[in-house]
């Protein structure tokens, strides 16, 4: 299709990403999704232990070495991820830069074919993209085409400590229930407590997703019993076998 000023629109190939402003939602999300994380493999840990044993230390050395390689694996594993995403943003950013600067009449085209894909007018959709492009062609081609914010590049190292973090806050819930309660209480106040706090988790990634909360409260609380429940009776199992 072409516009009277001569310049070609058309329909822009691909379907943008999500736009950036969605990007601490998702950081939040993931941040519940770790502490859930730490809450169902420390407390397998510590009940599997718990099966086994009525040692308090050997319970606390088992539940704090899980604490911390989990912690460490979270944070290895989202410092990885999230530099691979960075690394491939920033090379859409150069490309970018590129095309803008060796054919520019072209970018704004494939820019104002975007909004015409969102419903303006073609001369509007033109308008918009010049405008656009003389205030900041970069920042409107970025977060137009790619979904990406040239000024809010996910930091690896940030995304590496917000999981360890979570992590570590997850996992202290089981460990300490565990050791600070008496023996012959420890087992069912743990249950309790993770079962309360895997509901709250589950709602809460509920509420953040705009989902049916009751169902992933179900699906949450269900998982976490169930790996309690088969490394609790591991560890009865091996106990009566050591």
């Amino acid at each position: 299709m072409s516009t009277a000023a001569g310049i070609e629109v058309g329909p822009h190939e691909g379907e943008p990403h999500e736009e950036s402003s969605r990007s601490r939602l998702n950081w939040l999300r993931a941040g519940v999704l770790g502490a859930n994380d730490g809450i169902v493999s420390t407390a397998g840990i510590v009940m599997g232990v718990a099966g086994a044993t009525t040692d308090r230390s050997a319970i606390m050395i088992a539940g704090v070495a899980g604490l911390v390689a989990g912690a460490m694996s979270m944070a290895a594993g989202e410092y990885v991820s999230v530099s691979t995403q960075r690394d491939s943003e920033l090379a859409l950013l150069d490309k970018e830069r590129r095309e803008l600067r060796d054919d520019p009449q072209d970018e704004l085209a494939e820019l104002a074919g975007l909004y015409v894909d969102k419903g303006l007018s073609e001369e509007l959709a033109l308008e918009v993209a010049r405008q656009l492009t003389a205030y900041d062609a970069l920042g409107a081609h970025a977060e137009a085409e790619l979904g990406i914010d040239p000024d809010d590049i996910t930091s690896a190292w940030n995304a590496a400590l917000a999981s360890m973090v979570s992590f570590t806050l997850g996992a202290l819930l089981p460990l300490l229930t565990i050791l600070l309660v008496a023996q012959d209480a420890r087992v069912g106040v743990t249950v309790g407590a993770v079962t309360v706090a895997l509901a709250l988790a589950g709602w809460t990634s509920a509420r953040l997703g705009y989902g049916p909360a009751g169902r992933a409260v179900a699906r949450n609380v269900a998982g976490g019993l169930f790996a309690m429940g088969v490394t609790y009776l591991i560890g009865s199992l091996l106990g009566t076998h050591v």
